[in-house]
């Protein structure tokens, strides 16, 4: 065990979109483990869009603040407890942050159990499987035959969600950022059909995609491509606001949709957002039912994995910039 804990400080909210020099890298001593406290060593970091939108403003969490250790979900390992309940070599879950170690209340931590691969943890059977799954059968409701449209589908959550609607037996079509994203979506991942948001003749391309319209939107972007599958929705249809990256990596959030509130009223849409600490009860079951399919190769748990805890703000920008192809995670130890 090393006696120096890196860390990166948040220095300032970025003017536009994140730049690796909001960050400042820290050598700190490793943290006492106090009464009742457990020291973490960060094994996996995870690289959200969300940690943007931390440095706007409070969320469903609290906001990051100049001089904060960058906010962040961690798999670690737990290397000394004074509480009960844990000890070392636990496998754990928390919001440890961009650093080596953390000593925190066991309250603040979930085990792990030691025998699944740490990659799942991060992803698919933790914050992003449990949201791709909750948002789409707990919010989308998808029956058969439905045709289920996914923005940001190359990423964490929208690669799991188009293979979960794939499972449900609906017809899945992904929204992603180029021509190569988009053959890999359909060649590797099994998406009937994928359109790129990026080409000019992109709501041509959509209507195209989906001849029948979508009955089921599950939405990760916001701004201008939420216009776009809205004139595509079926009357009745169901949109599933997961996520606003369109609105995130900017000074200002420059756009608002024009189609709201008319389009919800004309087609009768239902559009419902969520976040996945709503169904924390049941993470047991979703949990189990993810397992089981990436087990069977029923699902692909897909991890962009960059090496090393000096790479994590170069990541961040990547990710913003669309870089990534599912989830994005450093690898710290």
């Amino acid at each position: 065990m090393s006696d120096v804990n890196r860390q990166w400080i948040f220095t300032r909210a970025p003017d536009g979109a994140v730049t690796p020099d909001i960050f400042e890298r820290r050598e700190a001593p490793v943290p006492d483990v106090g009464p009742g406290e457990v020291l973490v060593r960060t094994r996996l970091l995870s690289l959200d869009p969300a940690n943007r939108a931390w440095m706007r403003g409070r969320t469903y969490r609290e906001q990051v603040m100049p001089g904060d250790v960058m906010h962040g979900f961690t798999i670690g390992e737990v290397v000394a407890s004074n509480a009960s309940g844990f000890e070392a070599g636990d496998l754990v879950e928390g919001m440890n942050g961009w650093q080596d170690y953390a000593s925190v209340k066991p309250g603040s931590l979930t085990k792990r159990d030691a025998g699944r691969d740490p990659l799942h943890m991060i992803g698919v059977l933790s914050i992003t499987g449990l949201t791709a799954y909750h948002g789409l059968f707990d919010i989308g409701r998808p029956v058969p035959g439905d045709t289920v449209l996914v923005s940001a589908a190359a990423g964490a959550v929208g690669t799991i969600v188009g293979q979960l609607a794939r499972l449900a037996g609906c017809r899945t079509v992904g929204i992603a950022g180029g021509a190569d994203k988009c053959d890999w979506l359909v060649r590797e991942l099994g998406f009937d059909a994928a359109v790129d948001y990026k080409a000019a003749d992109f709501r041509k391309s959509l209507r195209a995609a989906c001849p029948s319209g979508v009955d089921i939107y599950f939405d990760n972007v916001g701004g201008q491509i939420l216009d776009a599958a809205l004139a595509a929705m079926k009357i009745g249809g169901r949109v599933v606001c997961c996520g606003a990256v369109a609105n995130y990596d900017v000074g200002t959030v420059p756009y608002s949709s024009p189609a709201l509130p008319g389009v919800l009223v004309a087609k009768r849409l239902r559009m419902e957002g969520f976040i996945v600490l709503d169904y924390a009860a049941r993470r047991a079951e979703a949990e189990q039912r993810l397992a089981g399919w990436v087990e069977s190769g029923a699902v692909r748990a897909i991890v962009d994995v960059v090496d090393g805890l000096e790479q994590a703000p170069a990541a961040l920008v990547r990710l913003l910039d669309g870089g990534n192809r599912g989830k994005m995670a450093v690898r710290i130890s």
